[in-house]
């Protein structure tokens, strides 16, 4: 099946400063394909200039087969857009922005059934100032799916949400791509990444660092970690010796436990190393690998916090 999106070697420079030094990578029809990466790592500039939105400087970017740098016309009402930046004027009524914007295309999707669909019936009198965050970004994507697209691209989606907000919203993106529409996902939140991604790219630096299915992603190493917390009273340099073993990669202290890294052998080795020294630990918890452990580990940077 050939892709709904395809960007190959994607390059965008500002003066002197690279934002996108060679990003490629293709979407399949019906995923939800996320976009990870730093602040300032291109994720908004790849998806302006996969929109038609941004001239690149080398590369293509190719919409249901059209190629959106030189003719992104010829895509425009088959793919919808909500960019992080996108703000309505105060005023505006919820009603009045779904009319004008349905104005804009030839076979526009009923009004009425999105604002159902979206949960906003109640709210199609209320002027854009007087809704909630959460309220805003809903009409954010129905104004990306008034033009009925076949693909959507949603940018930082839940920047700002609280909790409650961040989970209907994530439900409603899945409902969306079941509906058949192919989703391109800029997101800061790894938790959402695992929640709602087919597939994913980390995007640091200008180009891509990570690509694949989160789980294969987070599978993909031999690290392993555990946090134990041993008796009181443990003399600290038996502690010291476990970081000189080879299957020891780091030994750290948070809060009475030590979370202790390695390769497969690592839990084993040191179990055997402390009775060596005749001490036990009082608990042991194996860690499990997350895609925020792979994001620091292939951009060195932290992750924005999440709202749990």
């Amino acid at each position: 099946m050939d892709p709904v999106i395809e960007i190959t070697n994607l390059r965008k420079t500002y003066g002197e400063k690279t934002a996108v030094a060679d990003v490629s990578f293709a979407v399949e029809r019906g995923e939800i394909f996320g976009i990870l990466g730093p602040n300032g790592a291109g994720k908004t500039t790849t998806v302006e200039a996969l929109a038609g939105l941004r001239q690149a400087d080398g590369g293509s970017t190719v919409v249901l087969g059209v190629d959106t740098q030189r003719d992104p016309a010829a895509v425009r009402e088959r793919l919808g857009i909500q960019l992080q930046s996108s703000r309505l004027p105060a005023k505006l009524k919820v009603a009045e922005a779904m009319h004008l914007y349905a104005s804009f295309y030839a076979e526009p999707a009923d009004t009425d059934e999105l604002l159902e669909l979206l949960g906003l019936t109640e709210k199609k009198d209320t002027a854009f100032a007087d809704l909630s965050g959460g309220q805003q970004q809903r009409l954010s994507i129905a104004l990306a799916l008034v033009g009925n697209p076949q693909v959507a691209i949603l940018d930082e989606l839940t920047t700002g949400l609280d909790p409650q907000a961040r989970r209907d919203t994530w439900a409603l993106i899945e409902r969306v791509r079941d509906s058949g529409v192919t989703i391109v996902l800029v997101t800061h939140f790894m938790d959402e990444a695992e929640r709602l991604c087919d597939r994913l790219v980390v995007i640091d630096g200008g180009r891509v660092v990570a690509e694949g299915r989160p789980r294969e992603l987070v599978a993909a190493t031999d690290e392993r970690a555990f946090r134990m917390r041993l008796p009181a009273g443990t003399d600290p340099a038996v502690v010291d010796r476990l970081s000189d073993l080879p299957e020891v990669s780091s030994v750290t202290e948070d809060d009475g436990e030590h979370e202790v890294r390695g390769n497969t052998r690592v839990l084993s080795a040191v179990i055997l190393a402390l009775a060596s020294q005749d001490v036990v630990p009082d608990e042991i918890r194996t860690l499990s690998r997350t895609l925020e452990d792979l994001f620091v580990e292939v951009t060195g940077a932290r992750p924005m916090e999440t709202v749990s």
